[in-house]
């Protein structure tokens, strides 16, 4: 069965065409896709999406639509995340998204995100069981623990836009910002912790999406390579030193990065404190990173 998985989040829109047989089976990728529209500009003080954010992701989802199309998709799941649960005006959002690219969107919780985001990563893992996968994202982080399937999970509002835009106003941030985000995210992580106080028994911590791959391809110091980076095991040494590297640095020089790419200057420094803040919370001294997260969880769940 040919499907289509499209993921729209609060700092990017990805799109992942392939071929699969069953949610455990092989996935073979026909078409994969990414770009940042930054579609939560400003929802976490608006409570509203931004026009020229929306019409950024609508022009996106056009090109999608015709690579659905072009490679002749029978099944298609599209779903949004964290900035459209935000937004009191998703339902127009939504309307547009629906005639730009074909397909009615999906509005994902937490949860529902957290338990693709776990299946996308562990289908054929090799790594040993249980496993926590965090799947830090523009607005929202969510981590999930479980063997063959989640048995704990949770979603906090926690993310590179979203901690950017809330903290980090200086360039580069002041101290005393940097020192402010960092306490916000430990303090949630801590909640989470408590709550969920099995996490820490995890044998492999796996991290997902964008902060977590870009810290993956500065850590190498090379353009970003989705087969280098893919089960790349990152120490929290290494976070911690590309975390005093881009804090430090600003805008105008923290571009010159190797494997950062240009929509993500302004935001990474956020996205870090995330990651950094999980590892020191939680005490992990390394995490393995998955480039399979949400889109192959999405794209399974169709078979």
């Amino acid at each position: 069965m040919r499907v289509a998985a499209v993921d729209i989040g609060t700092n990017s829109v990805r799109l992942l065409v392939g071929d699969v047989e069953s949610p455990a089976g092989a996935l073979r990728t026909i078409d994969r896709r990414m770009h940042i529209t930054r579609l939560g500009q400003g929802v976490d003080s608006a409570r509203r999406l931004a026009p020229e954010a929306v019409e950024r992701t609508l022009t996106v989802l056009r090109e999608y639509q015709d690579a659905i199309e072009s490679n002749g998709v029978t099944r298609v799941r599209a779903t949004a995340t964290s900035a459209a649960r935000d937004a009191e005006n998703r339902d127009d959002f939504f309307t547009a998204a629906k005639s730009a690219l074909g397909t009615e969107l999906e509005l994902l919780s937490g949860e529902e995100e957290a338990r693709l985001s776990f299946a996308g990563a562990t289908t054929g893992l090799d790594a040993a069981a249980p496993y926590l996968v965090v799947d830090i994202g523009g607005g929202s982080t969510e981590l999930v623990l479980g063997t063959t399937e989640p048995e704990a999970l949770c979603s906090v509002d926690v993310g590179c836009v979203r901690i950017t835009e809330q903290y980090l106003h200086s360039d580069p941030p002041a101290p005393e910002e940097l020192s402010n985000a960092v306490s916000a995210v430990r303090d949630q992580i801590a909640d989470v912790d408590r709550a969920i106080p099995d996490l820490r028994d995890a044998a492999t911590l796996l991290g997902l999406a964008g902060t977590v791959t870009t810290v993956a391809a500065v850590e190498q110091g090379l353009p970003y390579d989705r087969d280098r980076i893919h089960h790349f095991r990152l120490t929290r040494e290494a976070v911690e030193d590309v975390f005093r590297t881009l804090a430090l640095e600003p805008v105008a020089e923290r571009r010159h990065n190797p494997g950062l790419e240009p929509e993500r200057v302004d935001v990474i420094v956020g996205g870090v404190i995330v990651l950094a803040s999980i590892l020191r919370t939680l005490e992990f001294d390394d995490l393995l990173v998955s480039e399979n997260d949400i889109l192959d969880g999405l794209a399974r769940s169709l078979a």
